[in-house]
């Protein structure tokens, strides 16, 4: 068992939340057991992947998109009070990392899915958001031929992305902004880059790549943020000694 405040502890001083805006709060959000002795990991909190870490014996749900943000209203759903009402029943806690969970350059969403494709991450000055650079840049020492790096985001991400292949025929940096990042296309064209890979699609990005000469790749906002949280799962098992589970609720988005 773990104290569930040195697990919050560890995981916001790990992802620097204090230095980051956001849409929401970052950190512990629903209180529950002070003890930890499982922790389930999942992409959102809803009421699926809540009662799915309650049915797996958490005590401690963390999440990439958490409960509250700015464009909820202010007084509770009844969607949300089912999700609190099961959480606060089961005294399982909940948190949410959003930005500074697509951001860590080791750990973040974007990072990991940049080197799970073959390609060295740094720092690329893209993906601005909240007055931060939450994206990244990648490049290969060897060249990669474009049909086969699409191959490798199905492959990689479990579903069949969707392309717009305009760039160069072999692609050796790539640009990479998870979720709904469709707008950083513009970004990812000024820095020169083969291609650009992000989660949502947006109707304009049809021309920008075709005109810019890029590959463009939307891969599913679900599936480009899953490897984050994954992974702070497993740290937080290996630091704390504690079981954990991520909780796979796929969604095509």
């Amino acid at each position: 068992m773990a104290a569930r405040d040195d697990v919050i502890s560890f995981c916001d001083q790990l992802l620097e939340i204090d230095s980051f805006g956001d849409y929401g709060p970052n950190g512990l959000q629903v209180p529950g057991s002070a003890e930890v002795g499982r922790v389930a990991t999942a992409v959102s909190a809803h009421l699926e992947s809540i009662e799915a870490a309650i049915a797996s014996g958490a005590d401690l749900l963390i999440t990439h998109h958490g409960l509250f943000w700015d464009f909820h209203p202010r007084v509770l759903s009844e969607a949300m009070a089912k999700r609190l009402k099961a959480a606060l029943d089961a005294g399982l806690s909940i948190a949410g990392y959003h930005l500074p969970l697509d951001a860590h350059p080791d750990y973040g969403n974007n990072a990991l899915l940049c080197r799970s494709l073959g390609f060295i991450p740094g720092p690329g000055e893209i993906g601005l958001s909240k007055g931060r650079s939450i994206g990244v840049t990648g490049t290969r020492p060897e060249p990669i031929p474009a049909a086969e790096l699409f191959i490798q985001v199905e492959d990689e991400l479990g579903q069949v992305p969707l392309v717009l292949p305009h760039g160069p025929q072999t692609i050796s940096s790539i640009g990479v902004v998870t979720g709904a990042g469709a707008g950083e296309i513009h970004r990812a064209i000024e820095l020169g880059l083969d291609a650009f890979l992000t989660g949502e699609p947006a109707e304009h990005v049809m021309a920008d790549a075709r005109e810019g000469g890029i590959h463009f790749i939307a891969a599913g906002h679900y599936a480009t943020e899953k490897s984050g949280g994954r992974r702070l799962g497993e740290l937080v098992g290996e630091r704390f000694g504690v079981e954990q589970e991520f909780i796979d609720v796929p969604n095509s988005i």
